[in-house]
């Protein structure tokens, strides 16, 4: 269950700490790409956690509301993705939609590169022009690589162009263990993935491209009279996942990318490598059961709103209210033990002009004495320069309160 509990700092000045009850940490990561902003906060230190056996080379468990990582193994190991590409392919392809450079009705000519795609196919034909939509369809529900070959191409014109433009994106997502090669996640050395980048650009396509994401839920497609289920088998065994995506080659192994939500909590699921069908199912639900049954998720601040008033100088006002640009999450074994302790540092003397949204501090979070991760903290509200009088005022009461 996701809770609401909060915990609230007091409205200090300087360094000062409270605690909440009930909290112990367990192998938390947090993923720049998820809830958490790049370069906002600090990875959190890690405590050991026996979660359960994981038939898989390579796995990894998320919980996408707070972008902490529950468990993972071997989550760094380069790895063929197989159709787990085809993430990219569709987050290129929701931006382009994002940004009027497509439209859904918008038709497309099959071209025979991709109409001659190996490997799983949704059947298109160069003399019956499709759909983005219907593409989308195919590419999602599919998994075609002749969908991914002829969305690549209506997106960048050659699927070479359209490749370039997914190592761009990786880059700017900090996908550093990922290279690609092509659309559709053909078998090469030197187009490879990892778990933890995986799991991070599952994430954005669900946090990006809401609108979007019941697509991945949809159990079978029909096209050019043929019915195509869905390979992802835990759509039909967990009422309550949704996604994502799956991924099969003779160097890959079977591959599975699960998300199911139950009540405002998503899970995401990333298992590499298994060896079979039903192996990667199993695994996978046996990773998000463990994560929903083992640990909530609580929110320690919300968006927007102050936890303290921090002192200004030299400014049109004294002071500012200081909070979090958005809201701050947790996740947390149940039943902890009452173990967590939030610090509040804030950056003094702070000096007028202060922008809103110009960080002010850090809230810090310890468990059992050890540093466990930062949230940055930020001016709610601009405060101007003070005029030269008050200025002058305020430079000799700072240089007194520095002596």
């Amino acid at each position: 269950m996701h809770s609401q509990t909060r915990a609230a700092l007091p409205r200090i000045r300087a360094t000062a700490a409270i605690r909440i009850a009930g909290i112990t940490l367990a192998a938390l990561t947090l993923l720049a790409a998820t809830a958490v902003p790049a370069a906002a906060a600090t990875p959190p230190a890690t405590t050991t956690i026996v979660g359960p056996p994981i038939a898989a080379p390579a796995y990894l468990l998320m919980d996408v509301t707070s972008g902490q990582v529950i468990l993972a193994d071997n989550a760094d190991a380069r790895r063929d993705p197989a159709s787990l590409t085809k993430l990219m392919t569709a987050y290129l392809v929701f931006a382009a939609l994002r940004d009027g450079k497509l439209t859904l009705a918008q038709e497309v000519t099959v071209s025979q590169a991709a109409w001659r795609a190996e490997g799983s196919r949704m059947f298109i034909e160069p003399k019956h022009p499709v759909s983005v939509d219907v593409l989308l369809h195919g590419l999602i529900v599919a998994s075609g690589n002749d969908a991914a070959i002829a969305l690549a191409e209506a997106v960048a014109g050659t699927e070479a162009a359209f490749v370039e433009q997914m190592n761009a994106e990786a880059k700017r997502m900090g996908l550093a263990g990922t290279h690609f090669l092509n659309s559709a996640g053909l078998a090469d050395p030197e187009h490879y993935s990892t778990a933890s980048d995986l799991a991070t650009l599952a994430a954005a396509v669900i946090r990006d491209f809401p609108e979007y994401y019941p697509l991945y839920a949809i159990k079978e497609y029909r096209y050019n009279n043929i019915t195509q289920p869905n390979r992802n088998r835990l759509l039909w065994a967990d009422p309550y996942a949704d996604g994502l995506k799956t991924g099969h080659t003779e160097t890959a192994g079977w591959c599975l990318i699960g998300s199911a939500k139950r009540g405002q909590r998503r899970l995401l699921s990333v298992v590499l490598g298994a060896n079979s069908d039903a192996i990667r199912t199993n695994e996978s639900q046996k990773l998000l059961n463990f994560g929903f049954q083992s640990f909530d998720t609580i929110e320690l601040y919300a968006q927007d709103k102050p936890v303290s008033t921090l002192k200004v100088w030299k400014g049109t006002t004294n002071d500012v209210a200081a909070g979090f640009t958005a809201a701050r999450f947790l996740t947390l074994p149940k039943r902890g033990a009452d173990r967590l302790k939030l610090t509040m540092v804030a950056d003094e003397p702070l000096v007028a002009p202060v922008v809103k949204g110009q960080r002010v501090g850090v809230v810090k979070v310890v468990l059992d004495g050890r540093p466990l991760a930062e949230f940055p903290l930020f001016a709610l509200a601009d405060v101007p320069a003070a005029n030269i009088f008050g200025r002058a005022y305020d430079s000799v009461r700072l240089w007194w309160t520095q002596r």
